[in-house]
């Protein structure tokens, strides 16, 4: 991005380490920090496009590798854009395919050039580079597409995280090699198209300042922390993440990829991270396990089969306003595909509202024991 033109983000308050920012794309504003529901397929699982809205999303996340596999680019440029075609109408981020290399690496080879792999869905041979990501994600008309990447696993031999680190820095300059795209709606043009690069290193922290350096002296539009929540220990993330982020540069967004629980986002805000995606309110609400202002509760068991109060008392989502944990216990015990929209909303009501608690906290200057409060009640 050139110097001359205006950044796309700016920082609006300041507590310590932590801040509050807009972020400004081609499908609207984004107020920071805020939580991105994942949508790998196009659809946030068990929810409309109009709950999504209602209960605060401002931004979701797709997946390149799957949209690329299903249902093609074919038929998204068939609609113009992944927002046409899935009728979210606020932005969107994707992610290039990075960790679904990690996550699918018995089926794929990672070279130099890129990644060769068999579809998990039909087991033909693809191969996807840095140049393909980039065109892929184009098609898509996302807001904010993402390098790829090579992320190993987090304990994973110190040479590998070196081979690791020198690829995705390969791979990062060829990503912007290819030129950003300007996204339409019909004939209206938007803007361009964000990238973000990513910093790896596994766990080792010389490994990992090593490589911020690398990849923050790149011409990006914002930055993101990969290759956690893949297996290391918890406080040797928080450890890092805490160290890492004050040092991404604080003129762009600051992006914490995959993670977490409502203690790892409230941590990473405390060291400065704007950005989150993870699939645990979604995926844990369908296996039964709700987040709360009191922590966690597991619906299944006996001690809800007779409880008349909600999920939440200081909850506002339509679930807690409107049933009791014994409906949802029952829900859940037969199978009822109402329950996984029950829970899915009540998840996501709870992971927006703590970003949008969060931002309000940095904003007063209380965002320590506001911290500290979530913290204690995990």
């Amino acid at each position: 991005m050139s110097d001359a033109m205006p950044r796309p983000f700016s920082v609006e308050a300041v507590c310590g380490s932590a801040r509050a920012g807009r972020l400004r794309l081609p499908h609207g504003e984004v107020e920071t920090p805020t939580f991105m529901p994942v949508g790998t397929c196009g659809t946030v699982k068990a929810m409309a496009m109009p709950e999504l809205e209602a209960v605060g999303a401002q931004m979701i996340l797709c997946n390149t590798y799957h949209l690329w596999l299903r249902p093609g680019l074919d038929v998204i440029r068939d609609h113009g854009s992944l927002h046409r075609f899935t009728g979210w109408r606020r932005p969107i981020l994707t992610d290039s395919g990075g960790y679904q290399v990690f996550s699918l690496r018995s089926i794929s080879r990672i070279t130099d050039d890129g990644v060769r792999f068999r579809s998990h869905i039909d087991g033909s041979m693809r191969e996807l580079t840095p140049e393909g990501a980039m065109e892929i994600q184009a098609i898509l008309g996302s807001d904010i597409a993402m390098v790829l990447d090579h992320c190993p696993p987090a304990l994973a031999p110190r040479s590998e995280l070196e081979q690791a680190m020198a690829r995705t820095t390969a791979w990062a300059r060829r990503c912007l090699a290819v030129p950003a795209p300007q996204l339409f709606d019909g004939q209206q043009a938007l803007g361009r198209q964000l990238r973000f690069g990513i910093v790896q290193g596994g766990t080792e922290r010389d490994l990992r300042l090593q490589h911020l350096g690398e990849i923050t002296a790149l011409p990006f539009d914002g930055f993101a922390l990969g290759g956690f929540s893949v297996g290391e220990p918890v406080g040797v993330m928080h450890q890092l993440v805490t160290e890492l982020a004050p040092r991404l540069p604080a003129d762009r967004p600051r992006y914490l990829m995959g993670v977490g629980t409502p203690q790892d986002l409230v941590i990473a805000v405390g060291a400065g991270v704007d950005l989150f995606d993870c699939v645990l309110p979604t995926r844990n609400a369908r296996n039964g396990q709700l987040f709360t202002s009191q922590g966690r509760i597991t619906i299944g068991n006996a001690r809800h089969a007779r409880d008349t109060g909600p999920v939440d008392p200081a909850c506002p989502c339509e679930t807690c306003r409107r049933h009791s944990r014994a409906y949802l216990r029952h829900l859940y015990r037969c199978g009822e595909i109402l329950y996984s929209r029950l829970a899915t909303l009540h998840n996501l009501t709870y992971y927006l509202g703590l970003m949008r608690a969060a931002r309000r906290a940095i904003c007063e200057g209380s965002y320590d024991r506001f911290r500290d409060d979530i913290l204690a009640a995990a």
